[in-house]
């Protein structure tokens, strides 16, 4: 493996040799010192803020023998001014790998074929692969994996994390139903790339949460769209995973958010806390799942 880009361009095997290299990872963390990116310097670029995706591969990169080195929007700024091409050809030559997290795919592809580093997509407003590792490894340690699962995705069915899935679902053949308003419903342009997968799409939320094993929710206003916030509001609202519709789900369903989490709009106050312990573990697991795929593009040179 080269670059994480996007769960889309990742085989089965891959997604699930790096979901079990982070779980090795986890045990291992404390006990036994693994330095593949000893001596490196990695190039985090971040034109979107974000407290989990900063700190955990910060600290997953120190861990690991790197040091990061932190550029945000006013530092380096993606596809303005200089073209990224050019930026990627800048820093192609002096660190040894790049994390970005941005608006647009194209910037992270274009850094990738220029810059000549491993690069890793911390989020753009197609794909959230990270993220997506993570909740992969929550779902083997709750529920000792995905195979013949089901999982609801309830909200935004066409953002970043909603895409994730439906190329998960893809790769690995578990279930995945997207339970979403009409107008937040994949395009048909993204199904039919998609193709023939295991992904199915509803606006009848009960419908969707009845038999499923994990039932898994964003936030509604991302980066970018506060504008739309109260239309968004308004029309996801019947959406919202809470107690009811985790009374529809298999028994011992989980419920995963990958946070920040906005109470009593995506999810309940009530829901959340009660069931903390499963989303912050699915927010941990941001460390392990970003160290493994660290060591995957250590090894992939």
């Amino acid at each position: 493996m080269k670059h994480l880009l996007g769960i889309e361009d990742l085989t089965k095997e891959e997604i699930e040799s790096l979901v079990e290299e982070a779980i090795q990872l986890k045990s291992d963390r404390g006990v036994i010192e693994l330095k593949p990116l000893k001596g490196e310097t990695w190039a985090m670029i971040f034109t979107k803020s974000s407290t989990r995706t900063r700190v955990s591969f910060e600290v997953g990169l120190n861990e690991l023998g790197a040091r990061p080195m932190f550029l945000n929007a006013n530092d380096v700024q993606l596809g303005r001014g200089e073209p990224i091409r050019d930026t990627a050809r800048v820093l192609g030559r002096m660190v040894h790998g790049a994390i970005i997290r941005t608006y647009d795919q194209q910037d992270v592809v274009d850094f990738a074929g220029y810059g000549m580093i491993p690069t890793i997509n911390a989020l753009t407003d197609e794909e959230h692969p990270c993220q997506i590792i993570a909740d992969l490894q929550t779902i083997r340690e709750r529920l000792g994996g995905w195979d013949e699962k089901k999982v609801v995705f309830f909200g935004d069915g066409d953002c970043n994390m909603g895409r994730s899935w439906a190329w998960a679902a893809k790769r690995l053949g578990f279930e995945l139903v997207i339970a979403a308003p009409k107008a937040f419903q994949p395009d048909e342009e993204f199904m039919s790339r998609l193709g023939e997968a295991p992904v199915s799409v509803t606006d009848d939320a009960k419908a969707a949460a009845e038999g499923a094993d994990v039932l898994y929710t964003d936030t509604w206003v991302s980066m970018g769209k506060e504008a739309e916030a109260a239309e968004r509001l308004e029309i996801l609202a019947p959406f919202q995973v809470n107690e009811s519709l985790l009374e529809l789900a298999n028994d011992g369903a989980i419920v995963q958010h990958c946070l920040p989490a906005y109470r009593d709009k995506e999810i309940t106050e009530s829901l959340l806390e009660a069931r903390a312990d499963e989303i912050f573990q699915e927010a941990e697991n941001r460390l392990h799942a970003q160290k493994a795929i660290l060591v995957a593009l250590a090894r992939g040179r």
